[in-house]
Parts: structure tokens; C-alpha cells; sequence
């Protein structure tokens, strides 16, 4: 798939005025009241913006902070990573590559072997469920799902 950005009045006609702000304004929506903070089933989330896949929920956690988290993008090449000095903190923000939304920030207080922890708003992401990646273009995604059989 090729993922673009539209064009503003596209993006505007397309997405709900707080997936806007969030994707086109860098803002940040409420924690603990947003679409995907304590979801948990199987899937892909995708940029609302161009459908560009960003995380798994084999990689998502509970960080307890009120926003998915996740240890980890898809595919590396569809975030970038960007200094945001805002609000007289050090963070790194999240954008995702094609469409350049605002995604959320990175910090370094994550688990596992990176110790990461991608803190997303959920207004930038779209959930496409397991049973619907093939259906949705997404399909060489299942194989993040498939249990590895143990060697005989």
C-alpha cells in the first residue's frame, strides 16, 4: 500500500474535530477518557490520517498513565522521532512518516529489552481488528499473531 497525506480540506472532511487537534494541532487529548487506553483486542492500530501502520496490540501495556502505550512501532520507518521542547520539558514527540501527524511522545521508562515506551493518543490512531487485516489491506500483519511452533 502507498500512504500519503491529504490534502487539509481532506484531512478536515475526514476526521472528528479532536482527531484534528491531536493529528494536525499537536494537541494531546485526556488521559483515562479516550478510545484505546484500556483495549485489548488483537490488532493493528493505523495512522487516522493515512492508514500507514504504527503498533501492534502484541506490543501494547498498561503503563497506567491513561494513553496506549506501546514498546514498540510496526515498522521503525513509519515513525519519526522529533526534540519537543513545549511546555518547558524535554521530550521526544512521535510523528508518523507519510502523513506526519502527531502521534504522541516517546520515553525511556518502558519495559523489555528497550525500555521504551511509546505514550500514543488514541484520536491518532484507527484499530483494525485481527479478524479483518486481509479484509482491510493489512494482511501480512497475522503473522504477529501466529504462535512460533517449537522445533522437534
Amino acid at each position: 500500500m502507498t500512504y500519503r497525506k491529504p490534502t487539509d480540506v481532506e484531512v478536515k472532511a475526514k476526521l472528528t474535530p479532536a482527531q484534528y487537534d491531536v493529528t494536525q494541532c499537536s494537541a494531546t487529548e485526556p488521559p483515562f477518557r479516550n478510545e484505546f487506553w484500556d483495549h485489548h483486542e488483537p490488532g493493528i492500530y493505523v495512522d487516522v490520517v493515512s492508514g500507514e501502520p504504527l503498533f501492534s496490540s502484541t506490543d501494547k501495556f498498561d503503563s497506567g498513565t491513561g494513553w496506549p502505550s506501546f514498546v514498540r512501532p510496526i515498522e521503525k520507518d513509519n515513525v519519526t522521532e522529533l526534540s519537543d521542547t513545549t511546555h518547558g520539558m524535554r521530550r521526544v514527540e512521535v510523528r508518523s512518516a507519510n502523513a506526519d501527524s502527531h502521534l504522541g511522545h516517546v520515553f525511556p521508562d518502558g519495559p523489555g529489552p528497550h525500555g521504551l515506551r511509546y505514550c500514543i493518543n488514541s484520536a491518532s490512531l484507527r484499530f483494525i481488528p485481527l479478524a479483518k487485516l486481509e479484509e482491510a489491506g493489512y494482511g501480512k500483519y497475522r503473522a504477529l499473531f501466529e504462535k512460533v511452533k517449537p522445533a522437534r
